[in-house]
């Protein structure tokens, strides 16, 4: 006599507990990395199961997970330029990348409410990065995006040990008098970021000191091209990678054993809106673009 009341009650709290957990708060969550989008939604409150909710309306490629169905962009530059109807856009100097998971049901009545999950991952195109020495030439730059996640990348200034760019050389290193007008071999690297983007030099300029505005400066590099001829970009603008060569020197009246500090602006250039090579015997197509300042340094010794 005691046992079916006992049931009753589980099957009625089975009943109000409805399929899915009411405590998931209706909110999305999105996870915006370089290469990839990952958003979740939960399950409740509307109701809707996976195989009826679609990314940008297109495609039905969610799966369940822990009280959530999750969706993954997984590639920010496919080859048709739209992956699952994922839409970008560019304002100067923020990159914006957007789609919406919606609810679409065939059948003739509908019980759910219908839901459009519409999110958004943003990031800067133009690196600030500071006071980046060169025993700290490794930057990590995080950048937010206005939701839950935010993008995340490594810029580097590095040394080369000759022109294939192959071999990092290990800094600070030392520049003896007899190898001035020696070559030195330089490139600003980009990693984690998706392969649309390329890294564009605009400027480089050298100085006797560690700040960057220093009234003492030889320039190297300006509008990303070498202000003369002993001075080679090889690539710029066309990888995750801009390099260039130049020949060590020196700065007159400065102490024997001094530092010569190597600063580079770069740009992040996305390859789908804009030509991002710099071609430097055509003055106007040169990027204007203002970016971060990476700073190297180099010492300079006498025997």
């Amino acid at each position: 006599m005691v046992t079916l009341p006992i049931y009753l009650l589980v099957i009625l709290a089975q009943a109000l507990a409805g399929p899915c957990n009411p405590n998931k708060a209706d909110v999305i969550l999105v996870y915006c990395y370089p290469k990839t989008i990952i958003t979740r939604i939960p399950e409740c409150p509307y109701g809707w199961e996976v195989n009826q909710l679609a990314l940008g309306g297109i495609c039905y490629n969610g799966i369940h997970d822990a009280g959530y169905y999750q969706f993954t962009i997984p590639d920010l530059s496919p080859k048709n330029k739209s992956y699952c109807g994922t839409q970008s856009e560019f304002k100067n100097p923020i990159y914006h990348f957007y789609n919406s998971i919606v609810s679409n049901d065939s059948s003739i009545i509908v019980k759910s409410q219908p839901v459009n999950y519409s999110f958004a991952c943003t990031y800067n195109a133009n690196y600030l990065v500071n006071q980046a020495a060169f025993d700290q030439r490794v930057a990590t730059v995080h950048v937010k995006n206005g939701s839950s996640g935010s993008f995340e990348s490594q810029l580097s200034l590095n040394f080369y040990s000759n022109a294939k760019f192959s071999s990092i050389k290990e800094a600070p290193f030392v520049v003896e008098t007899s190898e001035i007008g020696s070559d030195i071999f330089a490139g600003v690297e980009a990693k984690g970021l998706s392969d649309r983007f390329k890294v564009v030099l605009n400027n480089c300029w050298a100085t006797p000191s560690s700040e960057y505005f220093y009234q003492i400066q030889w320039p190297l590099i300006s509008k990303g091209c070498a202000t003369d001829n002993s001075i080679l970009v090889h690539e710029n603008g066309k990888t995750n990678r801009a390099t260039f060569q130049f020949n060590a020197f020196r700065f007159r009246n400065i102490p024997k054993l001094s530092k010569v500090w190597l600063h580079c602006e770069t740009h992040v250039c996305d390859s789908e809106k804009f030509s991002c090579p710099v071609i430097c015997d055509r003055r106007k197509q040169r990027m204007e673009q203002i970016g971060g300042v990476l700073m190297a340094e180099l010492s300079v010794r006498s025997k």
